[in-house]
Parts: structure tokens; C-alpha cells; sequence
């Protein structure tokens, strides 16, 4: 995009032409801008370089009749509306520089708020609660003649009142004649402002599809984060109320239009506030029906153990086309889901790869269209040796799915394991390395310490008790106190049998090698939906 000198502004108003303007509603901050984060002493030195004539950089000014729904006041002060002629400046960049010169010269003096002084006879700024001085003038005075005049007069009955006074006179004189320089874009659309709104700012903040729609959506009837907020909320008692807003929006976009592409997701500013309610009413049953699914069949039991955005979105829209449960195809969703999952599916594709496997997956799962391996096959089983189990990989989320379904028992006394304590948050210390890695170091032994492989589910009140002992000696330990239970007990964590496999002198490969077999024609049966 290039920008017409007819659409590109500059000039240098002063502070109290700009705080006018604040004042009465024309300057504003967009709601996609991060709040105000400056510190009082970063506040100072701004003043600081004002009062000494340094420059302090320019603002970005949006001027458009657009009227956001969804906008910032200058820092937590409530200023009046523009009505829908009047155009808004909107602050792109600028917004910690505007709040803190409105905050100390535009503000009521008796509004709450960062209200600095200046100390006369210091010569530096303070903040007028922590001080008493009668030579301390507040700045909110500095545009009230009378207050301004009384000050100075009261600065008579000081011994160094010529000195003060003068001290005053420059201040005064440094913030009245100050010009701050602003450029400004002129009606430009949301869409257009956005990428110059990335590439200017200063925090490096980058705005999400949310940010975008949230900004683009002005309807006063319809609140567009009211609407998110409510559906996350109804995910609360679920464990999914951190779901990200993008991905809300996703979920109507691809219930609306069968595609969570930005361009359609942007298309749903041209739904009318009816046929929105209608939309958000639907999306949340079926995010409700989709984080049911998730957690009855694959022990998903909250957002931060999903292993991709893009199962949440899928099973909400194949909730959402099947009306009801009954008309899904269970074993179709066990294959297509630990399939897609162990082949890690959606790690790369994008909105476009996504878009597609809405219509695929939902064929094949309400209408027997396709075949299973379309989504995926097993990965080879060697690469569970190889491969280290971390919170933040999407295949070690699968793997412990996993294992929680074959509703583990602990190795150390047959006691069940509550999974949704284990997957809830991912919580490691419900997991346990079967050969500990202190031991494997300490013996310098070959071989990826935190392979998956060398995983299994135990309570961490029972992982504590095994510590960093040899896998040799508390192994047979554990088995001979098992007694009849450990053939099930160790299956339970898709460990090799006890009868057939030697713990007492087998190496760290050999357990790694016969370990991988085992997960394998584990994932091998979940991916055929069993």
C-alpha cells in the first residue's frame, strides 16, 4: 500500500491544543493498542526532556469518522464520546507519551491518576502525594491562569523567591511553547491501519485476527469481546476457559462459512447482530459438545493439554454439522483423531490446510467418506527412543493421552492413577523416567535420557520413593511386592511383562528397544479406533 500525500498529515500543536482535544473526545486510543505500562520514573524523564527542550519523538494519529466499539480512554480517564460525524483521532503509536502529558497538564486536579509536581528549589519532578512543599507546583495548574498566578505570588514569602520564581517562569514557558509533532493518517480503513500499526510499534506487539476484528467490529449492538467472553466463560467449569479468543473466532468462522481463512473470518462483520446471536449461540453448544468429546474419549481435560488448536475447531464443527451426538461415528473420530495426532497433522499446513480438513473430517466422520490413513499414519517405532518428552511438544501430549487410556496403575503399589490430576495441567510430577536420568548420567550411560520411551505415569508421592535408584534393583523389587498383580500392573503402563523380560540385568537400550515395540502396537490399536 502506498499512501497518497492526500491521506498523510503533519503538523506540531502544542500540549494544550492537544489536551483540548482529549478533553473533548476526539483523541482516543484504540482498543488493539496494549494498555499503559510506563513506570513513574520512565513518566519523570519524559517530563524531564520536555522541560529541557529535547525532543520526545512524534504520535501516529488515525483520523477516521469509523467509530470503534471497542476503544481505550487516555489512561484511566473517562472521557466524553464524539457522535457519528465528528472524526476520532485514533493513537497508533504514542499512547505511553499522550497519557502521561494528559495525565500531569490535562487532567482535573482532583482526578485520581499519575500527578507529578515540580520541585523548585530541587529542580527535579516528584509526585505531589509523597510531598508538602510549598514550593512544589502541581503541573495540572499549569493552564489555570489564577492558580497559576496565586502559586507564584505564594512564592514571594520565600527567602530565595527571585530564584524560584524565575525557575518557574521556564517551566512554565518550556511546557507552553513545547510542540509536540504528530502525523496523522486520514481515513484510511481498519484493514489498512492495522499493518502500519505492526510495523510502527514500539513493543513489537503484532495484532492477531482477534485484535483485527475486535477493532473492525463498531456495531454498538454487538459486542464482540462480550460475546467471546461469555462463550469462554461457559468453558469455565471445563477446564477450557483459556481458550484463546482467535480460536473462538475460528470456531464461528468455520461453523458460518467452512473455513477459518482471515478473510472469512473477517467476513463475519457483515453478519447482522441477529444472525451473530444465532451464530454464537450455536458455537458455544457445540464447543460444549466438542470439549465433552475430548475429554470422555481421549481424557482431554483441559486447554492446555490439547495438542493442537485445530482438533478443538475440527470436533466443534463436526459437533455443530452432526446436530447431535448420536449421529457421530465414534471409532471414526478415535481413528482420525490419535491418527492425526501421533502423525503431528496440524503442525504445519496453516488456515488454508485446516479449511480443508473441516469438510474431510467431517465426511469422513458423519458420512464414511475416506479412509482412515488419509489423516495420518503411525510413526516408525523407533523414533520413541529417540524422540524427548517435553510439556510443550504436541506428540508427548498424544503419548500421555495415550497411556492415561489404558487407565495406568501405579508400578509401585497397583494403585490406580487419577489421570485428570496427571493431564489436567500436564503436571510432571505425575510422570516418571523408568530409568532415572541422574542414574543414566551418573553412570554415564548411552542412550536419550528423556525419551518417551523411557516414560510411564506414577503418582508423585510414589516417584518420590523410587528417586534415582537402578532400574535393576528397585524394579525386582517392585515385582516381586506386585506378586499376581504385576503382569496387569505393568501392562497398564504399556511396560514389558515381567515374566518375559528381564529388568534385573537388561541394559538401558535393550528397555528402550522392547518399550518401543510395546507403544507402537499401542498407538497402532488407537489408531484403528479400538
Amino acid at each position: 500500500m502506498v499512501l497518497s500525500s492526500s491521506r498523510l498529515g503533519t503538523e506540531t500543536p502544542t500540549f494544550q491544543d492537544l489536551i483540548a482535544d482529549i478533553k473533548r473526545g476526539v483523541i482516543k486510543i484504540p482498543q488493539f493498542q496494549r494498555k499503559f505500562v510506563w513506570k513513574e520514573p520512565q513518566a519523570f524523564k519524559l517530563l524531564d526532556s520536555i522541560s529541557n527542550n529535547y525532543p520526545i519523538g512524534s504520535l501516529l494519529i488515525w483520523k477516521t469518522t469509523v467509530k470503534l466499539a471497542a476503544e481505550r480512554n487516555i489512561g484511566n480517564f473517562k472521557l466524553p464520546q464524539t457522535d457519528d460525524m465528528t472524526p476520532t483521532d485514533y493513537v497508533l503509536d504514542g499512547q505511553q507519551r499522550i497519557t502521561v502529558i494528559y495525565s500531569s497538564l490535562g487532567a482535573p486536579s482532583q482526578e485520581d491518576g499519575f500527578a507529578p509536581g515540580y520541585d523548585l528549589r530541587n529542580r527535579q519532578f516528584v509526585l505531589l502525594n509523597e510531598t508538602e512543599s510549598t514550593v512544589t507546583f502541581p503541573l495540572r495548574w499549569l493552564y489555570l491562569t489564577t492558580k497559576l498566578l496565586d502559586f507564584r505570588t505564594g512564592l514571594q514569602t520565600q527567602h530565595d523567591a527571585p530564584d524560584l520564581q524565575s525557575r518557574l517562569d521556564e517551566l512554565v514557558d518550556a511546557f507552553t511553547k513545547y510542540k509536540l509533532p504528530v502525523v496523522t493518517l486520514k481515513d484510511l480503513t481498519v484493514e489498512e491501519v492495522c499493518p502500519i500499526f505492526e510495523r510502527i510499534n514500539s513493543s513489537g506487539t503484532k495484532l492477531s485476527t482477534y485484535d483485527l476484528m475486535v477493532a473492525a467490529t463498531w456495531s454498538q449492538e454487538f459486542d464482540l469481546n462480550g460475546q467471546v467472553d461469555q462463550i469462554a466463560s461457559t468453558l469455565r467449569g471445563k477446564n477450557f476457559h483459556k481458550i484463546d479468543p482467535d480460536t473462538i473466532l475460528k470456531c464461528l468462522a468455520a461453523i458460518q462459512f467452512s473455513s477459518i481463512r482471515q478473510d472469512q473470518i473477517i467476513n463475519l462483520r457483515q453478519l447482522s447482530k441477529e444472525q451473530m446471536s444465532i451464530l454464537v449461540s450455536r458455537t458455544k453448544e457445540a464447543l460444549l459438545q466438542a470439549v465433552d468429546l475430548l475429554t470422555t474419549e481421549f481424557g482431554i481435560y483441559s486447554w492446555d493439554f490439547l495438542p493442537y488448536e485445530a482438533v478443538l475447531i475440527i470436533v466443534c464443527y463436526v459437533c455443530a454439522k452432526a446436530e447431535s451426538p448420536a449421529k457421530l461415528n465414534f471409532t471414526s473420530v478415535r481413528q482420525w483423531f490419535w491418527r492425526s495426532a501421533f502423525s503431528q497433522r496440524y503442525r504445519v499446513g496453516g488456515e488454508n490446510f485446516v479449511s480443508k480438513d473441516l469438510a474431510d473430517v467431517s465426511n469422513y466422520i458423519l458420512l464414511e467418506r475416506g479412509k482412515a490413513a488419509d489423516f495420518g499414519v503411525p510413526p516408525d517405532p523407533s523414533v520413541w527412543s529417540k524422540l524427548q518428552f517435553r510439556a510443550n511438544n504436541s506428540i508427548s501430549s498424544a503419548y500421555a493421552l495415550a497411556l492415561a487410556s489404558l487407565k495406568p496403575r501405579n508400578i509401585t503399589n497397583g494403585a490406580t492413577i487419577d489421570v485428570a490430576i496427571a493431564l489436567s495441567q500436564f503436571n510432571k510430577k505425575e510422570f516418571h523416567h523408568v530409568y532415572p536420568r541422574a542414574f543414566l548420567k551418573q553412570n554415564k550411560i548411552p542412550g536419550e535420557q528423556n525419551a518417551i520411551a523411557n516414560i510411564c505415569m506414577l503418582a508423585s508421592s510414589e516417584n518420590k520413593l523410587i528417586s534415582d535408584d537402578d532400574p535393576k534393583i528397585y524394579m525386582p523389587k517392585i515385582i516381586e511386592a506386585l506378586d499376581s498383580q504385576a503382569e496387569e500392573v505393568f501392562a497398564s503402563n504399556a511396560l514389558p511383562s515381567p515374566a518375559q523380560f528381564r529388568y534385573e540385568a537388561a541394559a538401558f537400550d535393550e528397555f528402550l528397544g522392547e518399550r518401543c515395540g510395546i507403544i507402537s502396537s499401542l498407538i497402532g490399536r488407537l489408531c484403528q479406533g479400538h
